[in-house]
């Protein structure tokens, strides 16, 4: 393994609760009420996957309108404190020692992953940054975690991707990288259980299984 690729919200950092509060702040303003059927499905996706989950659950909405003003919010929240994930420190001073690429795929657009990394401290980490808005289907299609396969001039196969979503897992996994998940407000599903090379409920206890196997 020569590589690892992080996503970015809910599994660097605990901003799925921002992202709860962005989607609370839409509905205010355009006056519908949430559903947490559609947030619970929205986790990890961007992008054309984004808006047409959007236009199913609020099909008098203008999904367009909504995608932009719910980064806007969550920026703006964000822009004074992120709150890292445990394990996010140790996993990465590791992953460094050993000499890994890093990289952030998120499906965020990438002022707001550039501002987390600055607010957080984890910017100098990271030696590439993919966004959603780089490749043309979003997660859980494969194609970011692809690019920053790419970028870092590593095959799939010598990545670990680590995710909490299932729409990540499932780009991971058909991305062809050795998929870790660490589950946030979704739990994972059978699906998950048999295609995910692990599953642990923090990146410390990710750390310690991958020091064991190496």
């Amino acid at each position: 393994m020569k590589a690892a690729i992080f996503d970015m919200d809910g599994l660097l950092f605990d901003s799925e609760l921002i992202f709860d509060r962005a989607w609370q702040m839409n509905a205010d303003n355009h006056g519908f009420v949430l559903n947490p059927k559609m947030q619970e499905e929205l986790r990890g996706c961007s992008g054309v996957v984004m808006r047409n989950i959007v236009n199913r659950y609020l099909p008098n909405q203008d999904a367009f309108v909504l995608q932009k003003e719910l980064f806007e919010n969550a920026l703006s929240l964000e822009r004074e404190y992120v709150p890292v994930k445990p394990g996010v420190f140790e996993i990465l001073d590791y992953f460094k020692s050993e000499d890994f690429k890093l990289a952030v795929a998120s499906s965020s657009p990438q002022d707001m992953i550039e501002n987390n990394l600055r607010v957080s401290r984890l910017e100098t980490y990271f030696d590439v940054i993919v966004n959603g808005s780089e490749v043309s289907k979003g997660k859980p299609n494969p194609d970011i975690f692809l690019l920053a396969c790419e970028r870092v001039g590593v095959c799939p196969e010598e990545c670990y991707v680590f995710e909490d979503a299932r729409a990540g897992v499932a780009a991971g996994v058909a991305a062809g990288c050795k998929t870790i998940m660490i589950p946030d407000l979704v739990q994972p599903t059978i699906i998950e259980k048999e295609t995910a090379y692990g599953i642990y409920d923090d990146l410390n206890l990710a750390l310690e299984d991958i020091k064991k196997k190496r």
